[in-house]
């Protein structure tokens, strides 16, 4: 027998968990008929099971005290994905009684429902399967294509109204048990036929619904970029209007500095002026004291005479210092001035952006009431015209009943005289039995009519119906692209590592070069100094081999064992075990020996005493 996979298992289990939780929770709150609270059994029952959901198959993480398993992370993560899911997850951290990860995690999940967008959250996060392998094991319910089942399920919850309070519930200690008492049904609770055919013709309501809605928020979003285009347009405008009026201003400013400028000039000028006189007075006071000193009489009256002339100076003096402190003042007012008018400016300025945003926010206000009034008024109109095909409806059925009954009334009449009259009787009955066929024949006309709208009503069903069969295959389509995606990813990925292992190859080859290329220039140094040896000992003459019968170095005779070693340059000639320094030189495989005295190469040659 094949043993069956305990997580497949599982993740079937959870799947016909919440397949069950949400029907149940749809057809008690279609019955219900009101907005849901938080103490409605099948709703607590409901997050029990999709807490259980997120919780299958999460990574264990090591905590700084203990193991933490939680669903709060990858949630945490559908803000990044979707960002109308931030305002939830702010609401969430501020909340003040929460204190644990699954709190967190709980109030978020009912937020979510309350908002009708549950369904859309998640199928953000299963998308992103890449992110969610930091949280989820590979074997995880949300990993899987029950994740995506579960997400499609929860789209039908858009039909249930909830309003839960989150504020005051203790979630971080609820316990999350599964009440399987709730699904097991009687035979009273089994509805008829009737009663799904009015469920799936809400939904279908409830969807038409919602396809109008988006639809009215595309054509809302590109409504409000006009209005941002048109106000940017009036923004730049008022800006240019107020560079002119400021560019005016700092003339103005400019102009007055000037102004102020020339007035020190001229200030310094008269200074100057009253100066030389002073001194000019001083001089001359000096030398009438001198010429006058005779006469004590001319003396005073040039004495007072000066002195009352430098009265009159320092008079002018006190008035030119007095001016310059009046211009000082009028320039520290003319500062003071320029600063309130900038103020003034900036002040105008923040009001007219206020009053814009205040005029932004009204004329969005205006659109959304004009929106929300258009589709009431549509709402109603459509509500009236089939109120009225309700009534005209029942007003033929109304009048045929009454036809009927008098009809009945006719016949009880007719059956009472035909106990008198039984010749009469029979008359009349053929007559009405004609009457009746007649009748019979409209009826069997008005059903035939009532079939042809119900296969209408059929067809329309069956359109909606390829139309999701469509989406569904689109919704595939898209997985298989994904799926490719992540595919190039992880060839792009190898190619990394492959470019990155080329690279450090080819450094080692660069490394190993220069090592090469170091000792290459050693050895070409010393080809360049033994060349130079050379060229020193170029005008020395060879010994010739007759006369060189000992070495030079140990004085030893020639013979088989000690061979001649004859330098090219200064010519002399040593024994095999005398030259023992040799070079390495690239052209040639084994080293090379090298005389003592000039360096040069020595050439190998035979002893004079072998022939």
């Amino acid at each position: 027998l094949a043993v069956k996979d305990p997580t497949a298992v599982e993740r079937a289990n959870l799947l016909n968990m919440a397949k069950l939780s949400i029907k149940g929770l749809i057809e008690s709150a279609l019955s219900f008929g009101r907005t849901l609270d938080s103490d409605y059994p099948p709703l607590q029952q409901f997050f029990v099971v999709m807490e259980h959901c997120l919780k299958h198959g999460l990574k264990v993480r090591k905590s700084f005290l203990s193991y933490n398993k939680t669903i709060w992370g990858p949630l945490e993560l559908v803000e990044k994905l979707y960002p109308e899911a931030e305002e939830i997850a702010a609401s969430v951290r501020d909340l003040p009684g929460l204190k644990t990860p699954l709190g967190r995690a709980r109030a978020w999940l009912r937020l979510a429902l309350m908002q009708k967008k549950m369904a859309d959250y998640l199928r953000c996060l299963i998308i992103q399967r890449d992110l969610l392998s930091e949280f989820y094991e590979y074997h995880a319910l949300m990993m899987e294509e029950e994740g995506a089942v579960i997400v499609g399920l929860l789209v039908g919850l858009n039909v249930i109204d909830a309003n839960l309070c989150v504020k005051g519930e203790d979630l971080d200690s609820q316990v999350g048990v599964i009440d399987f008492s709730v699904y097991l049904k009687s035979d009273d609770d089994i509805g008829g036929k009737e009663r799904n055919v009015q469920i799936a013709a809400i939904l279908d309501q409830k969807n038409y619904v919602e396809e109008l809605n988006r639809q009215l928020k595309m054509s809302w979003s590109c409504i409000h970029q006009n209005v941002y285009f048109f106000v940017s347009t009036q923004k730049s405008a008022h800006n240019s209007l107020f560079s002119f009026q400021l560019a005016i201003a700092k003339n103005n400013i400019i102009k007055l500095q000037e102004e102020n400028h020339q007035l020190r000039s001229e200030n310094t000028l008269i200074l100057m002026k009253t100066q030389h006189r002073l001194e000019a007075t001083k001089v001359d006071a000096e030398a009438e004291l001198q010429t006058y000193k005779h006469s004590r009489q001319g003396l005073d009256e040039m004495y007072n005479e000066a002195r009352r002339q430098l009265r009159e100076e320092s008079q002018l003096r006190q008035d030119m210092e007095n001016e310059l402190m009046v211009q000082v003042s009028m320039k520290h007012e003319i500062e003071l001035a320029m600063k309130l008018l900038e103020k003034d400016i900036h002040e105008k300025q923040d009001t007219l952006i206020g009053l814009r945003q205040q005029l932004d926010e009204v004329k969005a206000i205006n659109m959304e009431m004009y929106q929300k009034l258009q589709v009431s008024e549509d709402a109603m109109k459509e509500k009236n015209e089939i109120i009225s095909r309700l009534e005209d409806k029942t007003n033929q059925i109304n009048a045929t009943m009454k036809q009927l009954e008098q009809r009945l009334q006719q016949a009880e009449k007719a059956q009472r005289e035909a106990e008198a009259e039984d010749e009469k009787l029979k008359k009349e009955y053929v007559n009405k039995s004609e009457s009746l066929q007649n009748e019979f024949s409209q009826k069997e006309k008005q059903l035939l009519q009532l079939e042809t709208d119900l296969k209408i009503e059929k067809e329309w069903r069956q359109t909606l119906e390829d139309d999701l069969q469509k989406e569904k295959e689109t919704v595939s389509h898209l997985r298989i692209e994904t799926q490719e995606i992540v595919n190039l990813k992880k060839e792009f990925l190898n190619l990394q590592e492959k470019n990155k292992q080329l690279k450090k190859i080819c450094e080692d080859q660069e490394a190993a070069l220069q090592e090469l290329a170091s000792k290459l220039s050693e050895s070409k140094l010393k080809i360049e100094d033994i060349k130079e040896a050379n060229k020193a000992l170029q005008g020395q003459v060879w010994l010739k081999d007759k006369e060189a019968t000992h070495c030079k170095l140990c004085e030893k005779e020639f013979s088989l064992s000690k061979r001649k070693h004859h330098c090219r340059n200064c010519g002399e000639i040593f024994c095999n075990a005398c030259s023992d320094n040799e070079l390495p030189l690239p052209s040639s495989p084994k080293p090379v020996r090298v005389c003592d005295s000039c360096h040069a190469i020595l050439i190998q040659r035979c002893s004079s005493n072998v022939p």
